[in-house]
Formats: C-alpha cells, sequence, structure tokens
C-alpha cells in the first residue's frame, strides 16, 4: 500500500487514534497518517520528530505498522506476543519500552492493568495498545495544552512520570482506605474489614509486579545509550526512572503496611474466639457438678440417699453450690496462669 493510497483514506482505518508533529520549542500539530508519512519519507527539517499512537485491536494496525514503517523486529515480536514485562531496552537502535499502567475508565476508579507498547527512533515514536490506558492520556492531554518536548525520549520520559503519577493518586486514595479500616480498628469497630484489606493487598501486589521497570534493561540502556540520544534526554529519563522508583517502593511500603494491619485483625480475632471458648468452658465447668448430682439422683433404683430426710433437698443444694464453687474458682485460677 503507497502513500497515495494512504491519503484517500482515513487515519482510522488503520488504527491510528492520533498524530502529533513536534518542534523544538513549539506546540504540537496534529496530523494523520498520511501526512506522517509525508513527514517521514521526505524529512525537510532534522529537529522534527512525530508521535503516532496506533489502536491493535485494529485489524490492520499491525500490517500497516510492517509495510509503512522501517520497526526492528523486536518490537513487532513483542507485539505479537503481548509481552508485558515493563521495560526500557535498546534494540537495534531505537529504544524498545514495555508500560503497564492502569486502565482508562470514564465511569469508574479502574484497577484492571492494560499494556502499551512504545518504538522510539531518533525522529520519530510509535505507540500502540490494546485498551486506552491513563498515563497516555495524561500525556496527550499535556500535548494539546501546548506543552513543547525537545525529542521523543523526552516525551516517553513525560509518558513514564505520568505512569508514576497515576500509580501515586491511586496509593493516596488507598492509603485513606487503609487509614479509615486503621482507626476502625483502634474503636474495636470491625466488619468486613479483612476482605477489604484483602482486596487492597491483591492489587498493590499486581500493581508493584507489573509496572516496576526492569532494573537491568534500563541500567544497559543508560551504560550503552544509541549514538542519537542527547544528554539531557539521558538525564531526562533516568529521573523519570526515579519517580517511578520512589513510587514502587511506596507502594511496597503500603503494602506492607496493609499486612501488619491483617495480622492485628486476625490477632484481634483469635483474642474473641479464645474469650468466646473461655466463657463456654466456665459455663460448662460450672453446670458440670449440677449435672452430676441429677444424673445420680435421676437414676430409678433403690438406696437413693436423703429420699425420705425432709431436708434431703436443702442438703442436695449446699452440696452442689459448694462442688461448684470449687470448680469455678479452679476453672478461673487456670485462666489466669495461662
Amino acid at each position: 500500500m503507497n502513500s497515495s493510497i494512504a491519503r484517500t483514506h482515513d487515519a482510522d482505518i488503520f488504527g491510528l487514534l492520533y498524530g502529533f508533529r513536534f518542534r523544538p520549542g513549539e506546540a504540537a500539530q496534529q496530523i494523520d497518517s498520511a501526512a506522517a508519512l509525508d513527514a517521514l519519507r521526505n524529512p525537510t527539517d532534522p529537529n522534527t520528530f512525530i508521535w503516532l499512537h496506533l489502536n491493535l485491536a485494529h485489524a490492520s494496525c499491525e500490517r500497516w505498522l510492517k509495510t509503512h514503517l522501517d520497526l526492528p523486529e523486536e518490537f513487532l515480536e513483542a507485539l505479537r506476543e503481548g509481552s508485558r514485562s515493563t521495560r526500557i531496552e535498546h534494540v537495534d537502535s531505537a529504544l524498545l519500552a514495555v508500560v503497564n499502567d492502569v486502565v482508562f475508565d470514564f465511569n469508574r476508579v479502574s484497577t484492571d492493568i492494560a499494556t502499551l507498547w512504545v518504538c522510539v527512533r531518533s525522529h520519530l515514536m510509535i505507540s500502540a495498545r490494546h485498551q486506552p490506558l491513563r498515563s497516555v492520556d495524561r500525556l496527550r492531554s499535556s500535548v494539546k495544552q501546548g506543552e513543547t518536548f525537545r525529542s521523543p525520549l523526552e516525551l516517553l520520559a513525560h509518558l513514564v512520570r505520568d505512569q508514576s503519577d497515576v500509580l501515586a493518586q491511586f496509593m493516596r486514595k488507598t492509603s485513606l482506605s487503609v487509614d479509615r479500616i486503621e482507626d476502625q480498628l483502634l474503636a474495636q469497630r470491625l466488619s468486613n474489614n479483612r476482605t477489604e484489606l484483602g482486596a487492597m493487598r491483591r492489587v498493590l501486589v499486581r500493581l508493584q509486579r507489573l509496572l516496576a521497570l526492569e532494573p537491568g534493561s534500563l541500567m544497559r540502556l543508560l551504560h550503552r545509550p544509541p549514538q542519537w540520544l542527547q544528554e539531557e534526554d539521558l538525564q531526562e529519563l533516568r529521573q523519570s526512572t526515579e519517580e517511578s522508583a520512589l513510587v514502587i517502593s511506596d507502594l511496597t511500603a503500603l503494602g506492607e503496611r496493609i499486612k501488619l494491619l491483617q495480622e492485628e485483625i486476625a490477632a484481634n480475632l483469635n483474642e474473641q474466639s479464645s474469650r468466646t471458648l473461655f466463657t463456654l468452658t466456665v459455663v460448662t465447668v460450672l453446670a458440670l457438678p449440677i449435672n452430676i448430682v441429677a444424673g445420680f439422683f435421676g437414676m430409678n433404683v433403690g438406696g437413693i440417699p436423703l429420699a425420705s430426710d425432709p431436708h434431703g433437698f436443702w442438703i442436695l443444694v449446699v452440696l452442689v453450690a459448694s462442688f461448684t464453687f470449687i470448680a469455678g474458682r479452679w476453672a478461673f485460677r487456670k485462666s489466669r496462669e495461662y
């Protein structure tokens, strides 16, 4: 398919969601796929670069990428295999980035994870996804509001920071919920907090596992970057990844806090169960003498003592009360020893 055919079709036919042309110091200009192909095949300004964001759910998207763009084979394999390991690595004079983020949903605060695959060259940044992501939406909003970018790597670094900001917002909301549960725990008002904490912890562990960058690939990139990368771009990327690492560290700390709360709630529930069992034990011990006496005197056999004694009932009451008192003293003394 050549560029003349591309001009006769709407950009969305190829799965292009939006594209932007960037010039240093200027606001980005939104373009379609035909304009992007013209700019890539006939570059007029060496300082100009392009960002294309595509929808992989479109049937023609991958075929269009292979036909019109010179992309590393590793990037196309990552798209086919659906690799979800978050990383930024140097591949065939380009950068391959896999970024996980929470799914963008207008109706609710989603905790579902979606993956974005990014390929960065000196004058091009390609991002592709199956589901909308919050970090990409924040980056697009920044671009449309007129924020300027020096290079594609600065755009990628901004995307990593946006991912960290989204994760930090989710962590703050989770921290508020954990604070509320902790206050209820201190006030001895426990309801379904264990279930809620368990769900929070599962989400945090999943986010931590999928959103944390692989340190090995990042260190290799920082030590052996492509020749077209500028020092300012590397510094920008290093700062953004450090911010992301700090957020992941805070996420781990929040998970440990939730674990401690779960253990505290479990200890309180065990203590309540122990008190209940002790109460039942005491009641059983106190009722034991009268049950034994009632069992003996309820036998329909001859020779039952005190049967003809006019004070026999009160004698039995005194005996039962005495044995009950002795059993109660023994039970409470044992409880104090433990």
